[in-house]
């Protein structure tokens, strides 16, 4: 097979994947059967293609072939189940739309309920019943289309780790008895952010790495705002996707200046805003006034969208209205309450009234049991510090978070900040 053709079916499957196996899950009830019998479509692909020439729509070729997989896999359980009967009559109708010629079996392959059936395998990816880490590893794998190996480098685990968390998924799906569908109205929104959580959480793995070398994974980022775009599209109604895409490209369109030539952080006040993708900008801003215009001004991720459209409409970090920031904060505090936020909250509050200010806030949240261990504490108290100047106070500070992040660009940025409080300049 030759390079060219391998990256092909890769990127199809990449772009496809989840449409077939949420269309085989509608067909066997089944996700775990259905990922096994689009994994068959490819590796038929593989076999196929180099011998027959690449066909002139392989994302069709690609469903047809899974939904006669499906087709035969339904006939060997109804035959083991003893019901040979049903199952001719089952069989006489659905093999009656495979035999006719190949166009009419691309039209059935794409018909009207790829949409419902990508949308019901979110919810079922991310089903609540599911860990956070299962519903993360499970949404990649069957919406993002990434394979376990891919995950387990993207999380910096082993990839036994995530294999056995994707099937771990599958059986606590199974023994649930989760159905193939959408949720009901009532369920609609706990359902629904569960879905939004898994792929914010997607979006901040890639955009401040948890671990390892890299300040940045871009490609996190990239499936993130991919599986946030197809969401919108899916569920146009609905003001908090909206609001999540929105903060998504947004944080995304300042991906080019938060590292240097060497991949080092470059923090949000010392950013070349001239780097910032304005594309992304436009495209964030119009996803905030849509999610405005649907009633969702006061949303999690709306909120957050909005203070980010603070930053992005700014020409000048010295432009930033940080007062109407930390009025956005103290909303989002009220309505999604937690010291992640409230530290946040601190930064603007500090940046808007002075340091003195924030580190009120701050000091309030040292001994929140959420917050021990979480290394922005104690790098936000040090700036502050040193502002008031504090500095050996701050240089402790720094060196704590140092101990506690496991970047190692992190990590590096504030070792410099320990030295700089020796020299007396941050």
């Amino acid at each position: 097979m030759t390079a060219d053709l391998h990256r092909t079916i890769n990127a199809v499957w990449r772009i496809e994947s989840a449409k077939i196996i949420g269309a085989l899950a509608r067909m066997t009830r089944d996700v775990g059967v259905a990922e096994e019998l689009a994994q068959d479509a490819l590796v038929a692909a593989l076999e196929q293609w180099p011998r027959d020439g690449t066909p002139d729509n392989p994302a069709a070729w690609l469903m047809t072939t899974a939904k006669h997989r499906a087709l035969d896999h339904l006939r060997r359980r109804k035959v083991h189940a003893g019901k040979e009967g049903e199952l001719s009559r089952e069989l006489d109708a659905q093999h009656a739309m495979a035999q006719d010629d190949f166009a009419d079996a691309v039209d059935a392959a794409l018909d009207d309920d790829v949409g419902d059936d990508l949308l019901r395998l979110m919810f079922i990816a991310c089903h609540p019943v599911l860990s956070p880490d299962a519903r993360v590893a499970l949404t990649l794998r069957l919406v993002g289309g990434l394979a376990t190996d891919e995950i387990a480098r993207s999380f910096l685990v082993p990839e036994p780790t995530i294999a056995q968390r994707i099937v771990r998924a599958k059986r606590t799906l199974a023994a649930a008895n989760v159905q193939f569908e959408a949720p009901r109205t009532h369920e609609l929104t706990p359902r629904l952010a569960s879905v939004l959580e898994v792929i914010y959480l997607v979006f901040n793995e890639g955009y401040s790495a948890t671990a390892g070398e890299d300040w940045m994974r871009p490609a996190l980022c990239d499936e993130a705002l991919r599986l946030g775009r197809i969401l919108a599209g899916l569920l146009p109604g609905e003001p908090e996707v909206h609001g999540l895409v929105a903060l998504m490209e947004i944080q995304a369109s300042r991906a080019a200046a938060r590292v240097d030539a060497q991949g080092d952080p470059v923090l949000l006040l010392d950013q070349n805003r001239a780097r910032w993708d304005a594309l992304l900008i436009r495209r964030g801003l119009a996803a905030l006034a849509k999610a405005e215009a649907l009633g969702g001004a006061h949303g999690r991720y709306t909120l957050q969208a909005a203070i980010a459209a603070c930053h992005a409409r700014a020409r000048t970090a010295e432009d930033t209205d940080w007062a109407g920031i930390a009025a956005l904060y103290a909303v989002l505090s009220d309505q999604s309450p937690s010291p992640v936020v409230e530290l946040n909250r601190a930064v603007a509050e500090a940046m808007a009234f002075g340091p003195a200010v924030g580190l009120q806030r701050v000091d309030r949240l040292r001994d929140d049991p959420q917050l021990q261990g979480y290394h922005l504490l104690p790098s936000v108290r040090g700036d502050l510090l040193f502002k008031l100047g504090r500095k050996a106070e701050a240089r402790e500070e720094f060196n704590r978070a140092a101990e506690l992040t496991r970047n190692a660009r992190e990590r590096k940025l504030l070792r410099v900040r320990v030295l700089l409080c020796d020299s007396g300049r941050l």
